[in-house]
């Protein structure tokens, strides 16, 4: 899967004032990424406020995206959830022609045990025709994907391909990347982190900065990549203090904030979240103005 390997970036969706889907702002995103050196995309993850969007805009946003991409760049589609018949349904249901593989995150809320975790995915891959990108995110599904398990499923099915590990965790990253198969790629999901953990020998990230800052981000993970520690870690600090603001007031308020900078799209969100704050805003704007 050397097209997952890389700087991916998990697309936000862009709102116009009245809550609408901000169509023209989302294909601003795409030739905004596709343009300055990002490797791949993901359509519909958490920070497309997906949770928030009904079964006709998830539709409106992904065509708006293929249409845009224009087969530039391979593309992501999130497919996961704490209904496993539900997510077999989708996968079973849904044209999955324009897609690379799929994103799958580890059920949130229900908490199952560690088998419980196996069986969901093992249904997973045994129904799903493209390759699977595993997504531990316990921060958000208040349950850790252990290594043991991710190992195991990556030994057990060949269409499981990766992992996005955003567990915030450099050692658990390090026990994944030493104890899956070599071909297997663990990528990060945890921006701070995600120059380590490719210097650890991970394959790259699924990254929310790097959609605002695509050509920075993507030439550090790359550098990274080769080997070039210092060089990469010099964008690293670069980049650092803007990773902290844009989750400072949570995801993807943050980002939004850096596209309506950058004159891109609005940075409108959907309730329960807010839009960032006029003290994170003066931040964010002066980071942008010293870059």
């Amino acid at each position: 899967m050397k097209e997952l390997i890389g700087t991916g970036v998990a697309l936000i969706t862009p709102f116009n004032e009245d809550g609408s889907v901000d169509v023209n702002g989302l294909a601003n995103v795409v030739h905004f990424n596709v343009e300055n050196g990002i490797d791949y995309l993901v359509v519909l993850g958490t920070t497309a406020e997906s949770a928030t969007l009904s079964k006709e805009e998830k539709e409106l946003v992904i065509q708006t995206i293929i249409d845009a991409n224009n087969k530039r760049l391979p593309l992501v589609l999130g497919i996961g959830g704490n209904n496993t018949q539900a997510v077999l349904e989708e996968v079973k249901s849904r044209d999955l022609s324009a897609f690379t593989a799929i994103l799958s995150v580890s059920p949130m809320y229900n908490k199952p045990t560690q088998e419980g975790i196996y069986q969901h995915f093992s249904a997973i891959a045994k129904a799903c025709p493209l390759p699977i990108i595993l997504y531990n995110v316990p921060g958000r599904t208040a349950k850790n994907m252990e290594p043991e398990v991710v190992i195991r499923l990556a030994n057990d099915f060949e269409n499981i391909v990766a992992i996005k590990e955003a567990a915030n965790d450099i050692v658990q990253a390090m026990q994944l990347i030493a104890g899956t198969p070599d071909e297997f790629l663990v990528i990060s999901g945890d921006d701070m982190l995600a120059l380590p953990m490719v210097l650890a020998g991970g394959s790259g990230v699924i990254s929310v900065i790097g959609q605002g800052f695509p050509k920075e981000f993507s030439k550090m993970i790359q550098l990274g990549l080769e080997g070039d520690n210092k060089a990469a870690y010099d964008i690293h600090y670069q980049l650092a203090s803007a990773i902290d603001y844009i989750f400072e007031e949570g995801n993807p308020a943050g980002i939004k904030a850096v596209f309506k900078k950058l004159e891109i799209c609005g940075d409108t969100v959907r309730l329960p979240l807010l839009e960032v704050s006029d003290s994170l805003r003066f931040k964010i704007d002066a980071f942008i103005d010293s870059l």
